[in-house]
């Protein structure tokens, strides 16, 4: 066999490997968030409706205690929970997404001690099932934005890329958080404190226009205040997120999972020592 035939044949047996890994990590995803999907929803009397009234209920509740006092002179108040709600859901996928992918090793510990898999799966799967999650609560927003007489325009297409970027951002940070979870536990704790503080230093149930000039200045370095803000720019304000708004999302994303990616990959031949 001349050498030209060789290289040939062990690139096409290098694809088809590389394939049917990619089915099998696929295939795993799948049976991995059906499962939480119906543990999730187990014994439950209203079931997968909780996913809608939760935000629903977070947003009345949240609206009566700010909307005197947090709104801001320039957001009407017909238009203010349609404003909540948006950010509240956004934010609480982002804190699902990396609380449960944070834990996604050390509760795969069983499995990964027995079986040979893709270690990154299991944060991957928390993503997208917080992803699914999110996808429910739109219902929310949407019966809401009725109640408020908002009606959708062509911009919800932006819907799409708003979900690429900051489902590579939530995967990225649940790469990083669950290598740190596994050598470090307090930071399970630490994370908690953080998300905490990240909620009240973003714009979720008060508006940018009652901070000062300075602190205005600063939120544009807050990811989760870009992906809020582009969210209700295209569904709330019915207008097309700027080039720039697109730049810093994109940006702020592939940098998170860049980072997250290469530290999750570089210590997760350890992980085994640890869990």
């Amino acid at each position: 066999m001349s050498k030209q035939t060789k290289v040939s044949t062990d690139g096409a047996k290098a694809v088809a490997t590389w394939n049917t890994g990619i089915k099998r990590d696929w295939s795993i995803l799948c049976e991995l968030v059906s499962k939480d999907f119906k543990l999730k929803y187990r014994r439950s009397v209203l079931g997968v409706a909780w996913s809608v009234l939760n935000p629903l209920l977070m947003m009345v509740v949240m609206s009566i205690v700010f909307t005197h006092f947090m709104r801001g002179a320039n957001m009407p108040p017909e238009v203010y929970p349609v404003y909540l709600i948006i950010g509240n859901i956004t934010f609480s996928l982002m804190s699902a997404a990396t609380n449960d992918g944070m834990w996604s090793i050390i509760n795969a510990a069983p499995l990964l001690k027995k079986v040979k898999i893709n270690r990154i799966v299991f944060p991957v799967q928390k993503v997208l099932f917080s992803l699914v999650n999110f996808g429910l609560s739109l219902i929310a927003v949407a019966l809401v934005m009725v109640w408020a007489r908002i009606p959708l325009s062509l911009n919800i297409l932006f819907i799409v890329p708003f979900l690429a970027y900051i489902l590579l951002f939530c995967i990225g940070l649940g790469l990083f958080l669950a290598t740190l979870a596994v050598f470090f536990r307090d930071v399970i704790h630490l994370w908690s404190v953080v998300l905490t503080a990240w909620t009240y230093l973003t714009p979720i149930f008060y508006t940018m226009d009652i901070l000062p000039e300075p602190l205005q200045h600063l939120m544009r370095f807050n990811p989760m205040y870009q992906y809020i803000d582009y969210f209700r720019t295209f569904l709330l304000y019915q207008q097309a997120p700027s080039l720039g708004a697109n730049a810093a999302c994109l940006v702020m994303a592939l940098i998170t999972l860049a980072v997250g990616y290469l530290v999750f990959r570089k210590n997760e031949h350890k992980f085994i020592l640890y869990i």
